[in-house]
């Protein structure tokens, strides 16, 4: 049994049971038994893999986009480039990269990076020793256009699930038979929230729920809408799904949310349609999907460049990444591309729907 398992099994023991959004935040947040207060977890000897470790062309189509954006709406100085959950600081250093020749970009920039991990900051800290670090977005200067990539960061948001039940919602929550954690639900009650999501579920559908993504959403946006900037979100999802999408993955398989708390990455799939009215008002383009987006700026051309310089086995992995990113079986259509924008500008190439 893992210490935060005991910690969880003493609370639901002397409080009773708890939602899915407080079990995810203790997991992933707790200050000395949580997923990412205590690991890298990134990497073929961690749990998970993401695009930007996938291959150095995701940064580097992710940064022309976000740097077109800012040559849109006249390439303002100084402004905030700013990523929530930066990983290793892969994205944000691929990215840099690609956009040092974009005239005035890299001496504009104001870099800040929103990150709770100690382990990770100090992984970022190596790629980035010029950012400043935040605990919270809410901490990051509000007097500058900002320009924002957020990669597999709203996956990560704590949620409530929902099963409807005539017109009223059961919750389901984290409960304990002995020595184990287990699934259980409340009894049906009405929820102002979810009125909306009785015309299009019926009696048994799961309605899943993000209570931070308002404020974080509406944070992005607001800045937006009043400064100037733009937003790249990529995450997997999409617009007011049902179903339950609460996973965990370890040693990159997926294994029980509940077997073994605060030793496995916690996520669950993103509502772009709530993102989206969370974030008015500022414009919102798409979702696309990934590969969709990633043809559109033309990761093809540029994965035929690299391709030049590559033979054997460094070939194989270089087409294989391509793969990975871009095609419907793998990542191209499971992960989707949204961006936010002012009324008053054009979205970041790519998005367009």
């Amino acid at each position: 049994m893992t210490a935060l398992k005991g910690i969880l099994l003493r609370r639901i023991a002397a409080t009773g049971p708890i939602s899915i959004a407080d079990y995810m935040t203790e997991c992933l947040l707790h200050p000395e038994h949580g997923y990412y207060t205590t690991r890298d977890p990134l990497g073929a000897g961690g749990d998970f893999t993401t695009a930007p470790e996938i291959s150095q062309m995701f940064g580097e189509l992710m940064g022309l986009a976000l740097a077109q954006a800012w040559l849109d709406q006249g390439a303002p100085a100084p402004f905030i480039l700013a990523e929530p959950g930066p990983g290793r600081g892969t994205l944000m250093a691929d990215m840099l990269r690609a956009t040092a020749r974009v005239p005035g970009f890299h001496d504009a920039a104001r870099l800040h990076l929103v990150e709770a991990s100690p382990a990770l900051r100090a992984a970022q800290a190596a790629r980035l020793p010029e950012a400043t670090w935040h605990d919270r977005l809410d901490q990051v200067p509000d007097d500058l256009p900002f320009f924002l990539v957020a990669n597999e960061f709203f996956d990560a948001l704590p949620i409530r699930q929902f099963v409807r039940d005539g017109v009223g919602w059961r919750e389901r929550v984290v409960g304990r038979e002995e020595d184990r954690l287990v699934l259980g639900l409340t009894a049906p009650v009405p929820l102002a929230e979810l009125e909306p999501r009785l015309g299009d579920t019926r009696d048994g559908d799961m309605v899943e729920t993000s209570p931070a993504l308002p404020a974080l959403a509406g944070e992005i946006g607001g800045r937006i809408a009043r400064n100037g900037g733009a937003a790249l979100i990529v995450d997997y999802g999409g617009r007011g799904t049902t179903g339950d999408s609460f996973q965990a993955v370890r040693g990159h398989e997926k294994v029980d949310p509940l077997s073994d708390p605060g030793q496995a990455d916690l996520t669950a799939h993103v509502d772009f349609d709530a993102l989206a009215r969370a974030a008015h008002p500022a414009a919102c383009a798409g979702p696309v999907p990934q590969g969709v987006f990633l043809e559109r700026l033309g990761i093809t051309a540029r994965a035929q460049a690299l391709a030049a310089r590559l033979n054997g086995a460094a070939l194989d992995a270089h087409v294989a990444a391509h793969r990975r990113l871009t095609h419907p079986e793998e990542m191209g259509d499971l992960f989707k591309v949204a961006a936010l924008h002012p009324r008053t500008a054009p979205p970041p190439p790519g998005t367009e729907t």
